[in-house]
């Protein structure tokens, strides 16, 4: 397994620079103890999605009897569909019921941090379909450490960029937030034309010829 490779993927999908907007929009009306607590719910929620997804995801495949290279392809789509939505400057799994939801639960004095903050819109099911894919590459216990690891490293920067988001959203702007989400974007729909072509091959070997 290529090391670096899923944390890349990760950063890309995750995107919490680009979630900052979302985050200021449902927090606006929040007490600095209400935001902090969102804050921590969120990064903590993101590392739990991550570190299950590595930990579990391969087994509940198995259980429904779905090939990987099938859920290569599969997965691919989706973050391929996550990339499209980026560099359209959208985050990676964001749909507008879900903002709505976020007011309504906002308007409630419910919480917001898991839902819809943190799935979909920080992690969702092209977060936990790349960590499946990735931990069946691993071969050795450490790998797998190492994914959960980015799981820690996933909820450390979405507790950092929402601590900043503030002085984020002064300094880039919305056009820089834009521009960085379109670069994650681009990123994101390179991984994932690789992660479906992996699939594609294992289901259709001729392929491998056709290509060598």
């Amino acid at each position: 397994m290529d090391i670096y490779k899923p944390l890349i993927a990760l950063l890309a999908i995750v995107n919490p620079i680009g979630a900052i907007p979302f985050f200021i929009h449902f927090t606006q009306g929040f007490t600095p103890e209400q935001r902090h607590r969102t804050i921590r719910v969120s990064a903590f929620s993101a590392f739990v999605v991550i570190a299950v997804s590595a930990l579990a995801g391969l087994k509940i495949i198995e259980f429904f009897g779905i090939s990987l290279a099938s859920f290569q392809v599969g997965g691919g789509t989706l973050l391929l569909i996550s990339a499209l939505q980026m560099l359209n400057a959208q985050p990676a799994e964001t749909r507008e019921e879900d903002v709505s939801e976020g007011d309504h639960k906002v308007d409630a004095g419910d919480s917001i941090a898991i839902v819809p903050l943190t799935i979909p819109l920080l992690t969702g099911p092209a977060t936990i379909s790349t960590m499946v894919i990735y931990a069946d590459k691993t071969h050795h216990w450490w790998e797998l450490a190492y994914l959960v690891g980015y799981g820690i490293v996933i909820g450390i920067s979405v507790w950092l960029a929402f601590s900043a988001s503030g002085r984020i959203a002064k300094v880039l702007g919305r056009t820089g937030i834009n521009v960085m989400t379109r670069l994650m974007g681009l990123l994101l729909a390179a991984l994932a034309v690789e992660v479906m072509s992996d699939g594609l091959l294992k289901l259709f070997p001729i392929l491998a010829s056709t290509v060598h």
